[in-house]
């Protein structure tokens, strides 16, 4: 299992103000309207809840889930906008803490690259397509949905395209070493993955976690960073440039 816990930020030309402020605002809901438990009638009103948006209904009332009992709320008008709320939402400190560290290591990268408004948009986008991979293979699911992840996800499928070389730095084995970002990614995509299709007769989930959102998300920043990214030289392509260049010319 690696651990990731830092990366290569020397060629970072901008402050990466939006991924912060979007783990100031993941922080803020989790912390002042859902308490630390994540167990109440805000998260359970405002999760995505399959079931809710193939059918366009507003679900209330104690619903049975496996061996157990779901209790469900009023939630937003109209009902699809829980997409985008479930998406500022987790259910546990590991889970935001999580979250937030994969954000806070990957996303100044792509921000930064994307600029502040393109990346907003990217990473919006990419939270809904994982909801909706998600919703796809489970449509009558009453189990609520909800977290960061699927739109993460898509972070660091741009984060695989644009940055395979990147050096990551994880925790392996009891000691931190610093890895290719196409294998730290890579394989992370690949659990994904292997965990996603290996589900789908549980609904894309297995152990509490959405894993088809999280193919869902990655799928999306793999294609939509094409459309998003800049495609101008990155400054260590630039450098080395300039570096073939000074030696061609210090050789004649």
């Amino acid at each position: 299992m690696l651990f990731p816990i830092g990366d290569d930020n020397t060629e970072r030309r901008s402050t990466p103000i939006v991924t912060w402020v979007l783990i100031g605002i993941n922080v803020l809901v989790y912390v002042l309207l859902q308490g630390a438990s994540g167990e109440n009638p805000f998260t359970y009103a405002y999760s995505v809840v399959p079931y809710e948006i193939t059918h366009n209904v507003d679900l209330v009332g104690d619903f049975r889930i496996g061996n157990g009992l779901v209790r469900l709320f009023n939630g937003p008008y109209p009902i699809w906008l829980t997409i985008l709320s479930a998406m500022f939402m987790h259910g546990g400190l590991s889970h935001i803490g999580g979250n937030m560290l994969y954000l806070w290591i990957f996303g100044d990268n792509v921000e930064d690259n994307m600029g502040k408004v393109k990346f907003l948009i990217f990473y919006l986008l990419c939270g809904i397509l994982a909801s909706a991979a998600h919703i796809l293979v489970a449509p009558n699911s009453r189990v609520p949905s909800l977290g960061a992840s699927g739109a993460i996800a898509g972070v660091l499928g741009a984060y695989l395209i644009m940055f395979p070389h990147n050096s990551v730095r994880v925790i392996a084995f009891y000691q931190i070493i610093p890895l290719p970002a196409i294998i730290v990614v890579g394989l992370w995509g690949l659990l994904q993955f292997i965990n996603g299709f290996g589900s789908l007769g549980q609904g894309g989930a297995s152990g509490g976690v959405a894993y088809m959102a999280h193919v869902g998300g990655f799928v999306a920043g793999i294609v939509l960073c094409f459309f998003f990214r800049n495609r101008s030289l990155s400054l260590q392509e630039q450098r080395q440039v300039y570096r073939t260049q000074f030696y061609r010319e210090r050789d004649h």
